[in-house]
């Protein structure tokens, strides 16, 4: 059953929160400036400060609300969920996936010239009607009683459009978490999934499969980039009750935690405020905090490890017709070489931008829905 929703976070939780923060005991660094070694500490204080004296969240929770908002169990899960109908009948379906350390605030902005181009200056027949759910222990999702994996909410998610909201066919689009959700559901359910658009290439094939210079090449550059900054990860899919008694508790260490992603993926320049507001990072943090869900969600990569589904079967591949959206930013996971990618995936379109990073739909949102675009219209 499907009931609506709206975000009404208590004022008791939201002054519980903002009390930790100004209670926040602040330390000496043995490196001040910089990012080289995490959070830049002079930049956390700007922030705290910010956040103590203007952030609002009852604007921020305003605008979350702005947009039709529902939840439906799915297999014991309740399922958070945005649904909004293209302007035009009969137009395709797209199902946006965030990842971590993400949320659905990465797409909200999207759905008026996706679901009613014309009243954006764009074309009436780009119309799409646009379903963005909060992954399973995340958000205002339910929490999992035990970890789950990106193929397991590939088919949450698709119960969710194909029984629940009774769509027969969706495209679905998906960067960090959503392009493994994404892929699961090209692979799994290609009668459902027609087509998958991805900004992060994360299921690939077998390591044992990399062939030639140029896919070694890159091969030992991943692992070279994984070495410095894929800490977070080894942490969370191998320790994450450990991890979670730190973060539960400290809302500072929370917002480093996640703000430090959001400025090493990012295209940018050095500048976390060249993609990103502190209203916007502070607006995502929340969401973290205000529904007590960092734990949960760093559960998923231990869900992926027991899964066991970052790879394909060797061999094999999805089948239905996949974008790959090349944003060139994101040094972390870099986007593999096209004879890999082609080996695991029915590419039919290849983008490669000259700006932007993992959060490609907050940093690079025109872009990021042109390409969509032009991928719908090719099928």
């Amino acid at each position: 059953m499907i009931t609506p929703f709206t975000i009404a976070i208590p004022q008791d939780r939201l002054d519980q929160i903002n009390a930790r923060v100004a209670a926040f005991e602040w330390y000496e660094a043995p490196i001040e400036g910089g990012w080289g070694c995490g959070a830049d500490m002079a930049y956390m204080r700007e922030l705290v400060a910010y956040w103590l004296s203007s952030f609002d969240w009852r604007k921020a929770e305003a605008a979350l609300n702005a947009w039709p908002q529902f939840r439906a169990e799915i297999d014991g899960i309740d399922l958070h969920f945005y649904h909004v109908k293209a302007q035009k009948p009969g137009r395709p379906t797209i199902l946006f996936s965030h990842g971590w350390p993400g949320s659905v605030f990465e797409f909200l902005h999207l759905i008026g010239p996706l679901t009613d181009p014309a009243a954006y200056g764009g074309n009436g027949d780009d119309a799409v009607n646009v379903v963005i759910p909060s992954l399973p222990g995340y958000g205002f999702s339910g929490k999992p009683a035990r970890p789950i994996g990106p193929r397991k909410i590939a088919s949450l998610f698709n119960k969710l459009m194909t029984e629940t909201l009774g769509y027969p066919q969706y495209i679905a689009q998906g960067g960090d978490w959503g392009s493994l959700v994404s892929a699961w559901a090209g692979y799994d359910f290609p009668n459902a999934c027609r087509a998958i658009h991805l900004n992060m290439v994360g299921v690939r094939p077998p390591p044992t499969d990399i062939q030639g210079e140029v896919e070694r090449k890159w091969a030992d550059e991943a692992q070279s980039r994984f070495r410095m900054g894929g800490s977070y990860f080894l942490q969370q899919a191998t320790k994450p009750l450990t991890l979670s008694y730190a973060m539960m508790d400290s809302p500072v260490g929370a917002a480093a935690w996640i703000v430090e992603k959001f400025h090493a993926w990012a295209d940018t320049g050095g500048n976390i405020e060249s993609r990103f507001s502190k209203d916007q990072l502070l607006t995502n943090i929340t969401i973290y905090l205000a529904t007590r869900t960092f734990q949960t969600a760093t559960w998923l990569y231990r869900g992926v490890m027991e899964e066991g589904s970052g790879t394909l079967p060797l061999g094999q591949r999805v089948e239905v017709p996949t974008a790959i959206a090349d944003f060139p930013g994101d040094t972390l996971y870099a986007t593999p070489p096209r004879s890999l990618v082609e080996r695991a995936y029915n590419v039919k379109q290849w983008t490669k931008f000259d700006s932007g990073g993992h959060f490609a739909a907050m940093e690079e949102p025109e872009k990021f829905l042109s390409d969509i675009r032009t991928f719908i219209r090719a099928l």
